[in-house]
């Protein structure tokens, strides 16, 4: 992907959000997971029987945002929602919540679902009732852009604005196309990430496709049988390096760089060899002039299912070899809180950040045996470590492949 950002220009990292099955802000979701706790339970959301998996990774009572009208809520989605709440939470870490600094700001997010879950409860009035019963307003969250509109609404944020749709590297993409804005000088700060909402679409569709477990998933493990779906939303505000020193914010870590790159092979399965992801997490390391031995952790993509991890790992292990990967410890986040589709992507860049920040990683949950195909470092319970740069992998549907590599804040 050519581009043409300033590359002195750094991009710091000031306010970061998220809301998973594991909690409502970043102190419980952290504190969960350091815990080993998991957030995949049997769902409750919609109706699961007759479904090879009944569980998922569902938020809870989703919090109450007093600052939206009563015609706004009615139009607002679940996904709007989730990235709403990460973005006030964002925001107000980064000591810009109701700032008039914000309207300069743009807004980059990623979905999959949008609001497809009320569409489908439209869908489902409509059939049983009669159009004339059904609620139009359902309907009007579903292209992909209404996330990010609701964010820029929320927060004033009248700069930049892009909604990007790449299945399960959607948030991941956002965030790099984020940076790049802010590199290339055309905006001082992006509100970025996204989420997703489970809705039944997705729920049947990966269940039909049998990539789902039964139990909560177990990623690179070698008993693994597939992943577990759930919601969420991940949201980090970037701002030009020097603009957040001038304002005095305080910085949670850099971003470095990225790659992207496509498989051009399958419309659902990897490349064999990983092709394509060893692609990204190599462009990412080029363009920031690192070798692979400045990694310190990785953030594996881990999906849970046989062949995703099994493909994921011959990846690492074509960019890092076998000798330098015995002493990266690699983790799994969807075993705590499920696999959020578009949304995963900037859920676990958040992890990442706040693994650098505590310089702990937590566990990759169900992970027990080895895989003799995977010969990697799984963090399989909570561990201190000491690392400067991490690197955070997202593979989606079609082929989209984007790697994220974050530093430690000096």
């Amino acid at each position: 992907m050519r581009r043409t950002p300033e590359p002195s220009r750094r991009v710091a990292v000031t306010g970061l959000g998220i809301l998973c099955a594991l909690g409502r802000d970043q102190r419980q979701v952290w504190g969960n997971a350091q815990e080993g706790r998991c957030g995949i339970r049997p769902l409750d959301l919609f109706e699961t029987a007759g479904c090879l998996s009944e569980v998922g990774g569902q938020v809870g009572e989703l919090p109450g945002l007093s600052r939206l009208s009563r015609s706004e809520r009615r139009r607002t989605s679940r996904t709007d929602l989730l990235c709403m709440t990460a973005a006030l939470e964002a925001a107000r870490q980064a000591g810009l919540e109701a700032s008039a600094e914000l309207r300069s700001f743009g807004v980059s997010l990623g979905t999959s679902t949008s609001g497809m879950l009320e569409s489908e409860i439209y869908c489902h009035e409509a059939t049983r009732r009669g159009p004339r019963s059904a609620r139009p307003s359902r309907i009007l969250r579903l292209p992909s852009s209404t996330p990010a509109d609701a964010v820029a609404r929320l927060l004033d944020a009248r700069g930049p604005r892009l909604a990007n749709m790449t299945a399960c590297a959607s948030s991941a993409l956002s965030v790099a196309f984020a940076a790049d804005l802010i590199r290339s000088g055309k905006v001082r700060g992006m509100i970025t990430g996204g989420g997703d909402a489970l809705c039944r679409m997705t729920y049947a569709g990966f269940n039909a496709l049998r990539l789902v477990d039964p139990r909560p998933s177990r990623p690179f493990d070698a008993s693994r049988q597939g992943l577990s779906l759930g919601e969420g939303a991940g949201i980090l505000l970037l701002e030009d390096w020097e603009y957040a020193k001038s304002r005095g914010a305080k910085i949670l870590a850099e971003f470095v760089e990225y790659g992207s790159s496509c498989d051009a092979h399958h419309m659902t399965g990897p490349h064999p060899e990983g092709r394509g992801a060893a692609a990204a997490m190599a462009e990412a390391l080029r363009r920031s002039g690192l070798p692979p031995a400045a990694v310190g952790h990785i953030n594996a993509h881990g999906t849970g299912t046989p062949l995703n991890d099994a493909t994921e790992t011959r990846a690492i292990l074509a960019v890092f070899g076998e000798k330098l990967i015995a002493r990266i410890p690699v983790t799994a986040n969807k075993s705590l809180f499920g696999h959020l589709l578009g949304g995963s992507g900037s859920v676990e860049a958040v992890m990442l950040i706040l693994s650098l920040a505590h310089q702990s990683l937590p566990p990759t949950l169900g992970w027990i045996s080895s895989d003799p195909e995977i010969p990697l470092d799984v963090v399989a319970t909570s561990r201190s470590h000491s690392f400067d740069v991490g690197i955070s992998n997202s593979f989606g549907f079609g082929g989209t492949n984007c790697a994220l590599l974050f530093r430690r804040a000096a």
